[in-house]
């Protein structure tokens, strides 16, 4: 590998940034030139490519968001789409791209592999919703952000003897709920992996108001079947009890990633380049306890996320 490139894809994660540093220090060290892409597979289109080198990366470990910028490309997933990518990727002699995003992110690179271009994917999203790998880039740090929001709305939920639901991010993941909800203390955790109990539910916060609890904090994951404005309608109507919403959206995707989210980006790309550079075939890397993990990309997509059923019987049992 002569020269090599890297794009962040999708939404924005916490860490992109360590893991583009990574990316370009590591490539440098190994003797490559590198070039950024900026806004993604939009840009890879576009040939909107500069060179990196290593004051270009300089004070951005710390930073949440990505200095490349990121997009979702609709023009990508037609031919002609791919087809320029293609003719960018030959203009600039690309040898290898580093691509860090999500599941569609990946399925993007799965079709650059087909044509014959050398991709290792970085999964970069909050979700945590990819099956191959135990943690994505910026899951840690979105945790981190709801646990803060936790702690402060229970203060005027506690004062104000409300039930409140917060409403996180996930899709159809419901990784970011289950694990803030735990750590956090949340009387209940609705994830669309289980079937909402609307009874049960508000059965529970009944039975604690009975023995003398004043408030309930409620996390929904986006994914669940019943919205946050009509899961709120149900309850009050059937509990008689007041209950505020909080939505807490984009504040979940930004911030400074954790130094866990550091490390874990810092150490997949360190790998992604590795792999480059000893040409290796098209890879999507990850972590598996705390070893770095690498899997052919037809592999990887294979993969279904699946939630932890020890942290599920966890919950279960500490939100009685």
């Amino acid at each position: 590998m002569r020269r090599i490139a890297v794009l962040t894809s999708g939404g924005d994660a916490p860490g992109m940034n360590a893991a583009i540093r990574a990316v370009v220090r590591t490539a440098i060290y190994e003797g490559m030139e590198v070039y950024g892409v900026e806004r993604g597979y939009e840009g890879l289109i576009d040939g909107d490519f500069h060179e990196m080198d290593v004051a270009s990366v300089g004070g951005i470990l710390h930073r949440g968001g990505t200095v490349l910028r990121t997009a979702r490309s609709e023009r990508f997933m037609t031919e002609a789409g791919r087809t320029k990518a293609l003719a960018m990727l030959e203009t600039f002699e690309i040898d290898g791209l580093v691509v860090i995003g999500g599941d569609g992110s990946m399925h993007g690179a799965a079709e650059l592999e087909k044509a014959g271009v050398t991709v290792m994917c970085l999964p970069g999203t909050i979700d945590n919703d990819m099956g191959y790998t135990d943690y994505t880039i910026g899951f840690d740090t979105a945790i981190n952000t709801v646990l803060s929001a936790i702690g402060n709305i229970r203060d005027t939920s506690s004062s104000h003897e409300r039930t409140t639901i917060i409403e996180v991010m996930g899709r159809n993941c419901g990784d970011i709920g289950l694990h803030a909800g735990v750590a956090g203390g949340a009387e209940q955790i609705l994830i669309p992996e289980i079937p909402l109990d609307l009874n049960a539910l508000c059965r529970k916060i009944l039975q604690g108001i009975n023995r003398g609890k004043k408030h309930s904090i409620i996390i929904r994951a986006e994914g669940v079947e019943l919205s946050s404005e009509a899961l709120g309608a149900e309850i009050a109507k059937r509990t008689g009890l007041e209950v505020k919403i909080v939505v807490l959206g984009y504040i979940q995707r930004g911030g400074s990633p954790t130094a866990r989210d550091r490390m874990l980006a810092s150490r997949l790309g360190y790998k992604a380049v590795e792999l480059l550079k000893a040409n290796s075939t098209s890879k999507a890397i990850g972590i598996s306890g705390d070893e770095i993990v690498a899997y052919d990309l037809s592999d990887a997509l294979e993969y279904k996320s699946e939630l932890d059923p020890t942290l599920l019987a966890l919950a279960e049992v500490l939100s009685i």
